[in-house]
């Protein structure tokens, strides 16, 4: 339950030796590399290798013949330096040149298919026309349009029967009227204008086709079959050629994706003359693995110093936890890593957010089938999710059973406390009025005990990272500790009439000290730097100061009365279930669908705030006061 510790590699050799080097370099499976371009920028003439990676166009081309041809083209990695990029990227474009082509002919057939069927339903529709199609069409003043012509335009015709066109339909089906129509040549645009607009459509006879529309449909049909057999043939050799390249392209993509990696390494290796270097993280328990990895080439170094000791480069972080708080990784790291060196929040998070989940969420039934989904979502899904709903699951059991609530019945649990426990009563009665300012009151005291716990963890990093004048005077150190414990005392001790230490020899040093620490936190903090402890002027800080320190006493306000939604939310969760069981009792016989559906509905809408409600209490009343979140993840090279 914290972050691992880590250690600084350099590897370092001659620049011959680099493509070896690189080939194993690649498959460290915890190493996490630096970029070079971090440590270039700071120390003149050094150079980096980052190359255009030519691989990347070439694996894109690949990866489009695979979606165009339905190609599975293989992705094992061919492991071999004997490459000639010219040779590739030609064997890929003639290939995918010539697929293309022999795909654009089938294209081009089906087209003409389509076009031809358009005409030859044309021709069947005026094979009562006995007369040559030659005749027709090759008139010299004359001009013939065949096509069709929707029904409903049929009627609009006779509106321009003055216009100078002859007009023939020679059949008719539900929706359209196949037809004909002459019109002389200075006419011709005229007569075409009124038919566009009675949306006429027209179809185009082909030149090859000849004599009367009978013999025209025998040489359309025949020519339709001509191309129906010549795309069957252009096809099985496009499978045949698909299957042909596959295994050519295959072994060539396999090549490719191992050099792609080799060029993707190269980001990380630093140039000096006839030397290179490459810098990174791994484990302490993973050194000797790292250096067993480049056994067996000649003259190259690896130096181990501790992660520290290169103070141009972060260490990354890398986080180890226990079963229990593992999957709540997902949460923390969306608020951002911890620093190395810093403290991992994951265990803190993970015990914190399953209590405010059962407290606010308590059902034993319903937390039962919570863990029981989330069981099988971990299990079919591997879910980080799934586990997180295993443990809040069972931890909204457990308060469930001390609120004596299953499935929102509140009685059904009694023979269990009174028979087994020997109770009179369940232990918390979140329907009895008399409880509502007790459990209000208990959030309160639950949100205090965890931002006190937050400023702890605070003053624990700060001490930690020696950071001495945050750990005695910021709002979220001993100051601000004094502070806050000093008026929740008070309240405490008034509310249970004990007496008064709101007076002024306890007011002196527990409210005036901590809060004036507080205020000049900022001027030490410069002074403590070397800095001029008023930048702006005092009369500035004094006024800047003011309103900050307002903020630091509402943040206490406000972050402290935040926890009263914990309350809210069980006096909620216990009303919605008592309208549920409300309506089973007036349903009568069908109360068990009410049932069902009311505890689904309830646990859909009600866990999903609860959670997200959980969620902000930790991000914005506790990981604000204890949590930074500015480190750099751990990744490794495959990542």
């Amino acid at each position: 339950m914290s972050i691992v510790k880590t250690k600084l590699i350099t590897i370092s050799s001659n620049l011959d030796k680099l493509d070896e080097t690189l080939m194993k370099f690649i498959d460290l499976e915890d190493f996490h590399p630096v970029f070079s371009s971090k440590i270039v920028e700071t120390v003149h003439g050094l150079t980096s290798f980052s190359p255009d990676n030519v691989c990347t166009g070439m694996l894109s081309e690949l990866a489009q013949l695979e979606r165009e041809f339905k190609l599975d083209l293989s992705n094992q990695e061919v492991r071999s330096t004997d490459y000639d990029f010219e040779k590739f990227h030609q064997t890929i474009t003639k290939s995918h040149n010539l697929l293309k082509e022999y795909l654009e002919k089938i294209k081009e057939d089906q087209a003409l298919i389509i076009k031809y069927q358009g005409a030859l339903t044309q021709v069947k529709n005026i094979e009562s026309l006995d007369i040559s199609l030659d005749d027709i069409f090759s008139c010299r003043y004359v001009y013939a349009r065949v096509g069709r012509l929707p029904s409903d335009s049929i009627e609009k015709l006779k509106y321009y029967r003055n216009r100078p066109f002859v007009f023939k339909s020679f059949s008719n089906d539900q929706n359209f009227s196949w037809c004909m129509y002459f019109v002389t040549a200075e006419y011709e645009r005229e007569v075409d204008n009124i038919f566009s607009s009675l949306f006429f459509e027209r179809i185009h006879i082909p030149n090859f086709v000849h004599g009367t529309p009978e013999k025209a449909e025998t040489a359309l049909q025949t020519e339709i079959d001509g191309l129906n057999s010549d795309i069957a043939t252009k096809t099985q050799e496009l499978r045949v050629m698909t299957e042909d390249y596959g295994h050519r392209l295959g072994a060539l993509k396999g090549q490719l994706l191992f050099l792609n990696r080799i060029f993707e390494a190269k980001r990380y290796v630093v140039g000096l003359g006839d030397r290179f270097t490459i810098s990174g993280f791994t484990e302490v328990a993973n050194v000797d693995k790292v250096k067993s990895q480049f056994e067996g080439i000649e003259d190259l170094e690896i130096d181990v110093r501790p992660p520290g000791s290169d103070k141009r480069i972060t260490p990354p972080t890398k986080l180890k936890n226990g079963w229990f708080s593992r999957p709540f990784s997902i949460f923390v790291e969306m608020y951002g890593v911890p620093a190395y060196g810093g403290i991992d929040p994951t265990p803190f998070f993970a015990i914190t957010y399953c209590l405010l989940f059962g407290v606010m969420f308590g059902d034993l039934g319903q937390g039962l089938l919570l863990a029981l989904f989330g069981l099988l979502l971990a299990k079919w899904k591997k879910s980080k999710l799934g586990e997180i709903a295993i443990r809040i699951g069972l931890f909204s059991a457990f308060f469930g059973l001390l609120y004596g609530s299953f499935f929102g019945n509140e009685e059904i649990l009694t023979p269990f406390y009174t028979e087994f426990l020997h109770m009179t009563s369940k232990p918390i009665a979140v329907l009895d009025s008399s409880s509502t300012m007790t459990l209000l009151i208990g959030a309160i005291a639950i949100g205090a005990f965890l931002i006190v716990l937050s400023i702890g963890m605070r003053m624990y990093a700060n001490l930690k990272k020696k950071k001495y004048v945050e750990f005695f005077f910021s709002h979220n150190g001993v100051a601000g500790l004094i502070f806050y414990c000093y008026i929740l005392t008070a309240l405490a001790i008034s509310m249970l009439g004990i007496g008064n230490i709101l007076t002024w020899p306890f007011l002196i040093p527990f409210i005036g000290v901590p809060l004036i620490m507080i205020f000049i936190k900022e001027p030490i903090a410069r002074k403590h730097e070397g800095k001029k402890m008023f930048p702006s002027g005092f009369g500035g800080f004094i006024m800047e100061g003011f309103f900050e320190l307002f903020d630091v006493i509402l943040s206490y306000v406000t972050n402290t009365m935040s926890f009263m939604r914990i309350g809210g939310f069980i006096l909620s969760h216990a009303g919605m279930m008592l309208v549920v069981t409300s309506l089973m009792t007036m349903v009568g016989n069908g109360g068990w669908i009410v049932a069902i559906f009311g505890n689904l509905f309830v646990m859909l809408l009600e866990g999903l705030l609860v959670g997200i409600q959980v969620l902000r209490l930790e991000y914005y009343e506790m990981f604000s006061r204890y949590y930074d979140g500015d480190g750099i993840a751990f990744q490794t090279i495959k990542q």
